[in-house]
C-alpha cells in the first residue's frame, strides 16, 4: 500500500495482483514447508484468459521463481473469451450477460429482468438491456445442468480466441446428456441387477457387433486421449460425441474386482486395450451401414414417386419429402410411421396458433415428467424419501403421463 507518513497502514494487506501472484504457492501452504508444497509445486498447467498475461501470469512466474525457487507451471493454456451469440462482449447495459448458474439451473425471462432491475443501471440502459434479453432469451433459459454447459464450452474451444456462446447449443448438449442417461437406464434394465461383466474380454470369441463396438471404442479412446494431451479439447468432445451419437453407447456395470472411486474426478481415464482393434470388422460394418442408408434412400424415393397419391388421400395442400439431416422447425405435430419414416403436419389458418399453444404445453409436460423421473430415479431415493411422499410423486407422474397422452392425441 502507498500512503503518507501520517497514514496508519495494516501490515497484512497486500496489493490485489501481488497477492494473486502468490496463488500457486499460497494454495499449497506457503510460506510453511508443507507436504502439499513439496508434492505439487511446481504444477503442470495453468489455464487462463489471454487478457491477463501480464497482470497475473507474469507475476506468478516472477514470484514463483523468487519465493518458490522454480517456475510455478510449465505450460499455459489460454482459453477463448466468452461472448454472446452475436459475438458481442457481455455487458450489463446490453442485457446479454450469461450467468453460468442460470444456465445450469435455468431461469425465466422475468427472472432475467429482475436480475437487471436489482443492478445499478440508469433507466435508459435498463430499458435497452430488457429489450436485449427479450430478443436473446424470449423464453428465458432452459435448465441445462453443469455437464451440458461444460461440454458445450469445451466443444467451442476450436473457435480461435473467442466463444460466441449460443444457449441453444448448450440445450442441445443437455438433450444429448439425457439420451445418454436414458440409454444407460435402458441397458441396465435389460442386463438385470445381478449382471457382472467379465474381468477380461477376448474379442475373437465375441459376436460380430461386439467386436465392432470394441474396435471403434478403442480408436475413440486413443483419439480422445491424444486430443486432450495436445490441448485440442474440441476434437476430444467431437470424438466422444460422434462415437456415442453415431455408433453406440457403452456404460456398463463394473467387474467384481473393480473398486469405484469416490468421484469421477479421481478415476483413471480409459486407456486403449491391445487386441481390440479390428479393421476387417470395421470395414464389414461400413458395408452394413451403407446398405441401411441405401434402404432408407429407397424409402424416400418411394415417397417421392407417390407424393400425389399421399397428398390426395391425406387431403394435404402440399407435401415435401425430407431426409433425416434436414432440420424440422417447431410448430409441427409429428407421428412415427416406422423405424425409417416419420410424418410432420403443419397447421394453417385459425388453428395454427391453437396447435402451437398445445405443442408448447406438450413440451412443458415432457419437461415436468423428465424432472420428476430424474428425481425418482436418483440414487438413494427409495431409502431417503418417505413412503407417502413416494406414493404422491408416483401419482403425480402417472397423472402427467396421462395428460401428456391426452394432449398428444388432441394435437395429432
Amino acid at each position: 500500500m502507498v500512503g503518507s507518513p501520517n497514514t496508519c497502514m495494516d501490515p497484512d494487506v497486500l496489493d490485489t495482483w501481488f497477492s494473486a501472484g502468490l496463488f500457486p504457492l499460497s494454495v499449497l501452504g506457503w510460506p510453511d514447508d508443507t507436504e502439499d508444497l513439496k508434492t505439487f509445486y511446481p504444477t503442470s498447467v495453468l489455464e487462463t484468459g489471454h487478457d491477463i498475461i501480464f497482470f497475473w501470469v507474469a507475476r506468478m512466474v516472477m514470484q514463483g521463481l523468487k519465493l518458490g525457487g522454480d517456475v510455478p507451471f510449465t505450460k499455459i493454456y489460454l482459453h477463448p473469451m466468452v461472448r454472446d451469440a452475436h459475438g458481442r462482449k457481455m455487458s450489463k447495459s446490453l442485457g446479454n450477460v450469461v450467468d453460468p448458474i442460470e444456465v445450469i439451473n435455468g431461469i425465466s425471462l422475468e427472472g432475467l429482468h429482475k436480475r437487471l432491475e436489482a443492478g445499478n443501471l440508469d433507466p435508459k440502459e435498463l430499458a435497452i438491456a430488457i429489450e436485449g434479453q427479450k430478443k436473446d432469451f424470449p423464453n428465458g433459459i432452459d435448465e441445462c445442468g453443469v455437464d451440458a454447459l461444460r461440454f458445450a464450452l469445451v466443444s467451442y474451444t476450436a473457435q480461435s480466441d473467442k466463444i460466441n456462446l449460443d444457449i441453444q447449443r448448450v440445450v442441445g448438449y443437455r438433450q444429448w446428456c439425457n439420451k445418454l442417461w436414458n440409454a444407460v437406464r435402458f441397458a441396465m434394465s435389460k442386463l438385470g441387477d445381478d449382471y457382472i461383466p467379465p474381468a477380461n474380454l477376448i474379442p475373437d470369441v465375441l459376436p460380430f457387433s461386439c467386436k465392432w463396438i470394441l474396435s471403434v471404442l478403442n480408436k475413440t479412446i486413443f483419439k480422445t486421449v491424444k486430443s486432450l494431451e495436445s490441448f485440442e479439447f474440441s476434437q476430444a468432445t467431437t470424438a466422444v460425441y460422434s462415437w456415442w451419437q453415431y455408433q453406440l453407447c457403452d456404460r456398463l456395470p463394473s467387474t467384481r474386482e473393480c473398486e469405484r472411486a469416490e468421484s469421477i474426478m479421481i478415476c483413471d481415464y480409459p486407456s486403449t486395450v491391445e487386441g481390440w482393434n479390428n479393421e476387417k470388422v470395421e470395414n464389414d460394418m461400413d458395408i452394413i451401414e451403407s446398405t441401411v442408408k441405401s434402404l432408407r434412400s429407397i424409402a424416400k424415393e418411394s415417397c417421392d414417386s407417390h407424393q400425389l397419391d399421399i397428398a390426395t388421400l391425406a387431403n394435404l395442400s402440399s407435401l415435401t419429402v425430407i431426409t433425416e439431416k434436414d432440420a424440422v422447425s417447431s410448430g409441427y405435430a409429428d407421428a412415427v410411421v416406422n423405424e425409417n419414416l416419420s410424418v410432420y403436419l403443419e397447421f394453417q389458418g385459425a388453428n395454427s396458433a391453437e396447435a402451437e399453444g398445445k405443442i408448447k404445453k406438450i413440451d412443458e409436460l415432457q419437461k415436468q415428467i423428465e424432472r420428476l423421473e430424474k428425481m425418482m430415479n436418483a440414487k438413494g431415493y427409495e431409502e431417503k424419501v418417505l413412503p407417502n411422499i413416494r406414493e404422491k410423486n408416483q401419482e403425480k407422474l402417472d397423472s402427467l403421463k396421462l395428460l401428456l397422452k391426452e394432449m398428444a392425441g388432441l394435437t395429432l
